[in-house]
């Protein structure tokens, strides 16, 4: 098998035919992750650029652009391209975010940047929702969907919240807990109750194995419960600006997930 071949087969054909992500581009796309943190926060640095509660209200934004273009991606409202969908949609919101960040720092380095890097954030949100709003004929609302979502996320949250006042990695790691078994609620609702599939190759493979979504609490409160080991006790002499990024990091693979996940349950 030539490079060619090997690229289209697990990198292009997985997008053009929606086949969800495998053990090869998921492990390439894991490190290409964890490259691009490195590198972010050493730009971040540079740049005298704290990752504090400011940097994390200012990119909430961006945050919330990845899943709404990938749902209306989805739904039919914007053209599914290999700039549309995962993973590339988002690497185009990330340039999107990186390029606005330093757009804003080149006339802007005080506490003004701040502000101004989320209000453009949310002007580029609210030009997704003024072409869903035109479109809006195109799109029926699936009501139905909270009545399954809401007492599996109360369920959900509630667990985490009793481990929280036992245990202080989870106490102290509380909004990562919370946003992760967010995205399991919607895994779960949208498999469970709507037919959905799970894209995932080690969510899809512990599904198989176990035969139920319900699997994906399991799977999050181990890997979470993992990383925030390393990053508090084994990283716990490490600069903790680089462990607060990566915890937005983690915090960004369950948010963005997870809000795709329930916008397009709940859109059709």
């Amino acid at each position: 098998m030539s490079f060619s071949e090997f690229f289209y087969r697990y990198f292009i054909e997985p997008i053009k035919y929606n086949q969800g992500y495998n053990i090869v581009n998921t492990l390439v796309y894991a490190i290409i992750l964890g490259i691009a943190v490195l590198l972010l926060y050493k730009m971040l640095k540079k740049m005298g650029i704290r990752v504090n509660e400011k940097f994390f209200v200012a990119l909430m934004p961006y945050v919330i652009l990845g899943p709404l273009m990938r749902s209306m991606t989805d739904i039919g409202l914007l053209p599914r391209t290999y700039l549309t969908v995962s993973p590339g949609g988002y690497f185009v919101i990330a340039g999107f975010a990186i390029a606005s960040l330093f757009a804003v720092w080149r006339h802007c380095r005080d506490e003004r940047l701040y502000p101004i890097y989320r209000d453009f954030g949310w002007v580029l949100v609210a030009g997704l929702l003024f072409i869903m709003v035109i479109n809006w004929d195109k799109v029926s609302v699936r009501w139905v969907f909270f009545k399954y979502f809401i007492p599996s996320l109360l369920l959900a949250e509630s667990f985490i919240w009793l481990l929280s006042r036992k245990f202080e990695l989870v106490r102290n790691n509380r909004i990562l807990y919370y946003t992760h078994f967010y995205d399991a609620t919607t895994t779960f609702v949208g498999i469970q109750f709507f037919g959905f599939w799970e894209q995932h190759v080690l969510a899809r493979t512990l599904m198989d194995f176990f035969g139920t979504p319900a699997v994906m609490y399991l799977e999050k409160l181990v890997i979470i419960t993992l990383v925030v080991y390393v990053l508090d006790r084994l990283m716990a002499d490490e600069d903790p600006e680089l462990i607060n990024f990566i915890k937005l990091t983690v915090f960004i693979l369950g948010f963005g997930p997870g809000t795709r996940n329930l916008l397009i349950t709940l859109l059709r």
